[in-house]
């Protein structure tokens, strides 16, 4: 399998979201996550949703779904709104907590965004944001503008499919950049690698080892061999790209070995 994206379109059914002048957040989102879904697939990834139709689940659901289909990534698609219209205008993503790959990738969204014009109005910490707090992977939550700033509503309108590509381009690069490609996930007949990080008898050890570096964004598992318990990050289709995950683990001061 393919390095799987969950994408999140916010609210839905009988949850609009934030509307303004016929508009309505989650036909907004629905559309934005399509279209990126589209692209990253485009690019090789295996992509799935938390909803491709108008149907409304809650937060708690969405985070539930993400994790039983194994996601290895959750991005969730949104429009801000402010109490009067133009009050406020700009992009923003906001993240559980501002470590690791899903920080690296919310600047990069930002960046990318306010490339096509948006203001950039930062990466924020939500830590009490169930599809962020719940979801067992990196998550980012993705504010395209504000559904009642006209400055916002004009780039949205006029730039779709830039700002698609950007989202999309963002997702690519900052995996690309941590040594994850689309298909690094092997077939179940080919060889794969991954980067062992410890080795340990009591498994609650392991999976403290294991929480912290999928809080830093690395694609952590335990294994349990040779009546041990491993902690290994990845899953590797080429020796490469596993030697190059195993520097950026070594240079952040972890023991490691690259085991296929």
């Amino acid at each position: 399998m393919a390095y799987k994206i969950i994408l999140d379109p916010g609210h839905g059914g009988s949850d609009p979201g934030a509307t303004f002048n016929g508009r309505q957040e989650k036909d907004e989102a629905l559309g934005l996550a399509m279209s990126v879904g589209k692209l990253l697939e485009n690019a090789g990834f295996d992509v799935a949703y938390t909803r491709t139709t108008d149907v409304y689940n809650t937060p708690f659901e969405k985070a539930t779904i993400a994790n039983n289909m194994r996601g290895d990534l959750f991005v969730s698609f949104h429009r801000n709104s402010a109490p009067n219209a133009d009050m406020y205008n700009g992009v923003q993503t906001l993240v559980y907590n501002d470590q690791g790959l899903k920080a690296e990738l919310a600047r990069n969204i930002n960046e990318n965004l306010v490339a096509l014009g948006f203001a950039d109005k930062g990466v924020v910490e939500r830590p009490n944001l169930v599809v962020l707090k719940r979801t067992k992977m990196p998550a980012v939550l993705i504010e395209a503008g504000f559904i009642n700033s006209a400055v916002d509503n004009e780039i949205f309108d006029n730039k779709q499919n830039e700002i698609a590509q950007a989202i999309a381009d963002a997702i690519i690069d900052t995996l690309y950049d941590r040594g994850i490609h689309a298909n690094d996930c092997k077939p179940n007949n080919s060889q794969s690698y991954s980067v062992q990080v410890g080795a340990f008898r009591n498994r609650q050890l392991a999976e403290s080892l294991n929480l912290q570096l999928r809080r830093q964004g690395f694609p952590s598992r335990v294994v349990k061999e040779d009546n041990l318990f491993k902690v290994r990050v990845g899953d590797f289709r080429t020796l490469d790209n596993a030697v190059a995950m195993e520097l950026k683990l070594r240079l952040l001061g972890y023991n490691t070995f690259v085991v296929s």
